[in-house]
């Protein structure tokens, strides 16, 4: 059998594997929109520990962070640091999430905005908003598997026309499955995404150099610099480090998808001790980060995207197809795990917050449910659609969807806080930070270094302030059962 076809053929069988064992495990269990979109609210700390580590560590840890270890060094730590810091914030305010999406029966991100300010249009607002930035999230782990089976295949198929298959095939397994299914899934895909990574960051440095330290030796005497953040304003420097982490890790918990993952917790003590956890996964980005500088050192020259190719081009070249094909698999569902995770709040956002309570459609639990399943497949092949069309680094995509889906946070937290602010208030804050981020992005005006995002979110909450002081709410404010400890 030749190279390629033992490479994908791991890859495939290992896809087909997965979507398999997510599909028996879950075939007992009750299909409503509950069950299909929140899980039923009876996940345990095991199985949601799972389930968030299969979201959050997605193909940009197992390729971005690698390929930003190699083209830029030490501002790749970044990765290292906002997912800790989103954890702490996790931990305070998840429970009361989770004890409001319990008592009013909440399934979207946007079902909170719309209970907590009595304001459906609000949660029709952040509904449309929060598909705009997520489908972009979904083309990046369409990019990763392009990477990924495009070295698996050794140059010699069309990876374009792979990742089709591939995705489409994901896209109808979350219609049958919903969240449950994806988080079976999620336990084969951190099972080899670890293995992989250990392999990645420990045998490629010992195999190549004698041991880690001794790349980090030749790393040092051939790039001195690398290891190191450029100090002040540089455009990578130290405040752009401080600011991002900041940033990236005030963001981390508001995508459409975490907040259902909230929703799917038994209790929550439950997502405490995920929060205390969930960090323990952390030092594996350090392995990929040793994965990248090795690769600089191994298979120097690369430019662009072509930086998260690194480590895996080392791999293809100098180890055997049925281990490359074993990482490659491990990265394949690294990138569609948290894509089925994203299909299924996006879809159910469109069915439950657009169509629902927008256009006052699928009011019924039937007709939701199939309405969640169809919407599933059509943002699908919207994803697929602009990732034909609209491609870049990992790290840039996920930069450009945090700029954006953090300026929900100033609403998120007055939520609990602030009784007096009003939905126009959040709305536009909103509508602020989104233009002014998207301003400041594409016109990279440099202001001292910091990340856009950050003072985007500086406009945000200045005029949701500034709105809420001169027309406060006169409503009734929503009960208080979900006030942040």
């Amino acid at each position: 059998m030749s190279a390629p076809l033992l490479a994908l053929g791991i890859v495939g069988m290992v896809i087909a594997g997965t979507i398999g064992f997510a599909l028996v495990s879950q075939r007992r269990f009750a299909t409503d929109p509950q069950s299909y979109i929140v899980g039923g609210r009876r996940f345990g700390a095991i199985f949601l520990w799972v389930l968030l580590a299969g979201e959050v560590y997605t193909s940009f840890t197992f390729l971005g962070a690698a390929g930003w270890a190699y083209g830029y060094g030490a501002p790749a730590y970044y990765i290292l640091a906002y997912g800790a810091c989103g954890y702490v914030l996790g931990y305070f305010f998840l429970p009361a999430v989770w004890r409001i999406g319990k008592e009013r029966g909440l399934l979207t991100a946007p079902d909170f905005f719309a209970d907590r300010y009595a304001n459906r249009q609000l949660g029709v607002a952040v509904g449309v908003l929060q598909v705009i930035l997520t489908v972009p999230y979904i083309t990046l782990q369409l990019t990763g598997l392009q990477i990924l089976l495009s070295i698996a295949g050794y140059g010699q198929i069309d990876a374009t026309l792979a990742v089709g298959i591939a995705f489409v095939t994901v896209a109808l397994f979350v219609y049958l499955t919903g969240l449950r299914g994806t988080a079976w899934a999620s336990v084969i895909k951190d099972a080899l995404v670890l293995g992989a990574v250990l392999f990645a960051g420990i045998a490629i440095p010992i195999r190549f150099f004698g041991s880690p330290a001794a790349m980090f030796t030749a790393l040092l005497a051939t790039h001195p610099g690398r290891l190191t953040l450029a100090g002040g304003t540089h455009p990578l420097g130290d405040v752009w480090y401080v600011s991002t982490v900041l940033l990236t890790s005030i963001g981390f918990y508001m995508g459409p998808h975490s907040i259902a993952a909230a929703y799917s917790a038994r209790d929550g003590e439950t997502l405490r001790r995920n929060a205390i956890f969930l960090p323990l996964y952390q030092p594996v980005l350090l392995l990929v980060f040793f994965a990248g500088f090795s690769a600089l050192l191994i298979v120097p020259g690369l430019h662009g995207t072509q930086v998260d190719q690194s480590f895996l081009l080392v791999v293809a070249r100098y180890y055997p197809a049925w281990l490359l094909g074993g990482i490659a698999a491990a990265g394949a569902l690294a990138a569609l795990v948290p894509a089925s995770a994203l299909l299924l709040a996006c879809g159910s956002i469109v069915s439950k917050n657009i169509l629902g309570d927008g256009l006052g459609l699928a009011q019924t639990g039937r007709t939701r449910l199939a309405a969640t399943r169809f919407s599933v497949l059509a943002v699908a092949l919207l994803a697929l659609g602009l990732w034909l069309v609209a491609r870049t680094t990992l790290v840039e995509l996920l930069l450009l969807y945090y700029n954006g889906v953090t300026q929900l946070m100033p609403g998120f937290v007055a939520a609990f806080w602030w009784r007096a602010v009003s939905a126009p208030a959040v709305i536009a804050g909103i509508i602020a930070g989104e233009i002014t981020a998207t301003v400041l992005a594409y016109t990279a005006i440099p202001f001292q270094g910091i990340n856009p995002g950050l003072l985007a979110l500086l406009v945000n909450v200045t005029l949701l302030c500034a709105i809420t002081l001169l027309l406060p709410r006169k409503e009734p404010a929503a009960e208080a059962t979900g006030s942040l400890p």
